[in-house]
């Protein structure tokens, strides 16, 4: 028997504190890093690292529930911790998915590595990214 090469379907994440606290399912859709302004001014960093999951595999396990919500855009909200202020996920409204940061993952295991750069022109001068190959065009 030859060992999978996928990635597991049951993930967990926490913020830095532990108050909140999630598990999703699945296999992680559309890993990325992004530049946007948003990103970089709620990371204090270069770029955030995102990978997608279906919105309904979504459960908060975490002793405080839900995160406290940002709107950055009028369409999208921004899930963080009220006591600690990690940033874990993003919705966009009417999206079946729902985007995590992959740095909040317990676990940085196969198909978290970046495939794309969402607004990479706007990304500092010194940031070099080697991203993943596509596994859609491979």
């Amino acid at each position: 028997m030859t060992e999978s090469t996928t990635a597991p379907d049951l993930r967990t994440g926490r913020c830095q504190c532990g108050d909140i606290a999630y598990e999703v399912t699945g296999v992680p859709d559309d890993p990325h890093l992004c530049s946007c302004e948003h990103c970089t001014l709620l990371s204090g960093a270069p770029g955030m690292s995102w990978a997608g999951f279906r919105r309904e595999t979504l459960i908060w396990t975490g002793r405080c529930g839900e995160p406290a919500w940002y709107s950055t855009w009028p369409t999208l909200r921004r899930g963080f911790c009220p006591r600690c202020g990690t940033h874990l996920v993003s919705v966009a409204d009417g999206s079946d998915m729902v985007m995590v940061t992959t740095f909040s993952l317990t676990e940085q295991s196969d198909g978290l590595e970046p495939v794309g750069h969402s607004f990479r022109q706007r990304a500092v001068p010194w940031m070099r990214v080697d991203l993943a190959p596509d596994p859609l065009h491979s």
